[in-house]
């Protein structure tokens, strides 16, 4: 699964909230926070460690969940890019309206 389907879920980017707050939790300790089934909240992360947005270390019988900080990059560089063409579309779109503008303007003084 891809890392924008994967963030597509309510609960899961919750648990990625909840991991950039906290750093690691455990899988129980991030199902402590959700009304629904630790088995379910196992598959959202399971979801999420597929994307790559979350990595896994187990630890004696607990599984210690933490954010990717390459993926969460990757996602925030796309995010620049887009944002970066949208601004440049958006400042040729007033280039054109002022040039408009001015000759609706120069009409209006003939």
């Amino acid at each position: 699964m891809d890392v924008f389907s994967a963030l597509a879920d309510p609960t899961r980017r919750k648990i990625i909230e909840l991991l950039a707050d906290s750093g690691q939790l455990p899988a129980a300790e991030i199902a402590a926070h959700f009304p629904v089934s630790a088995p379910a909240i196992s598959q959202h992360l399971k979801v999420l460690q597929e994307a790559g947005l979350v990595s896994v270390e187990r630890r004696a019988q607990q599984r210690i969940y933490s954010l990717d900080p390459q993926a969460m990059l990757e996602m925030e560089d796309w995010s620049r890019r887009l944002r970066h063409l949208w601004n440049r579309r958006f400042d040729a779109l007033e280039i054109l309206l002022e040039q408009e503008m001015r000759k609706e303007q120069q009409h209006e003084q003939e």
